[in-house]
């Protein structure tokens, strides 16, 4: 639950009683995620998210899942600008879903549609679109982010079993990534993993199939070749330095085998 709140503050289910005369004004800025260095990808989302951002997977044993990599230090995403602009390329589904998201059962049967009240754009002034409306029902707005967030949903539960996969086979290994800065130091960030292209090759048979068949293979590369952007999300930060990835595997290693 933490890798789905990751960015929320004060999440309660929506109900028209409590939130009836609310709206939601999405102004098209990112100040809620500034100070995130990766978030949640979701496996329908890597071939888009590769051409612009490093994918890497975060969390160990049954925890893991891939994350977009954004930033370095703890509270850096270099994605944002100070307005508060994404300044270019990608925008993971788990930032574009805020400030809605679904909180789950103990039992994991039942779903309900929350929102953070903390979002800054949320008013009882009008402003924007409204959640419901004068008779208490779903506007068409809320309906389509409830359609967004279901998808994001199940898409969650299928990236999961490709990280399950993943972890029984050992395929993945600890990493680093690593970024000069302009005075010539380096800043390191640790505490992830990659997929080890050497475990990939000894996938047996059955494994080697299933994951063609349902497009984690190519996933599995396609995360490979998306390693090469932390050098560019390097340059965002510090133009003039160079960063590295990853420290104890080149891009070039990891690239080639």
């Amino acid at each position: 639950m933490s890798k789905q709140l990751l960015i929320y503050e004060r999440v309660a289910p929506l109900s028209a009683e409590q939130h009836g005369t609310w709206s939601v004004r999405l102004n098209g800025t990112y100040h809620f995620a500034s100070t995130v260095n990766s978030v949640p990808l979701l496996a329908a989302e890597f071939t888009a998210a590769a051409a612009d951002l490093p994918i890497i997977f975060a969390g160990e044993g049954e925890d893991v899942f891939p994350a977009a990599l954004l930033g370095f230090g703890p509270e850096e995403n270099l994605m944002v600008d100070t307005d508060g602009a994404w300044r270019q390329g990608y925008v993971p589904a788990f930032l574009r879903r805020y400030p809605f998201v679904f909180s789950e059962s103990e039992d994991n049967t039942t779903f309900t549609l929350c929102i953070d009240e903390e979002f800054e754009g949320l008013n009882t002034d009008g402003l924007g679109e409204r959640l419901f409306d004068s008779a208490g029902n779903r506007t068409q707005f809320l309906e389509n982010m409830l359609t967004f967030v279901s998808q994001y949903q199940a898409q969650f539960n299928r990236t999961r079993q490709f990280c399950t996969r993943l972890a029984r086979m050992g395929a993945l290994k600890p990493a680093q990534a690593r970024r000069g800065t302009a005075d010539g130091q380096s800043v390191t960030l640790g505490g992830f993993s990659i997929i080890d292209r050497a475990k990939l090759r000894q996938i047996g048979d059955a494994d080697l199939r299933e994951m063609f068949d349902n497009d984690e293979l190519e996933m599995s590369f396609v995360h490979l070749q998306s390693l090469s952007n932390i050098q560019r999300l390097g340059q965002l930060a510090s133009p003039a330095a160079t960063a590295e990835t990853p420290a104890i595997d080149t891009v070039e290693e990891a690239l080639e085998g």
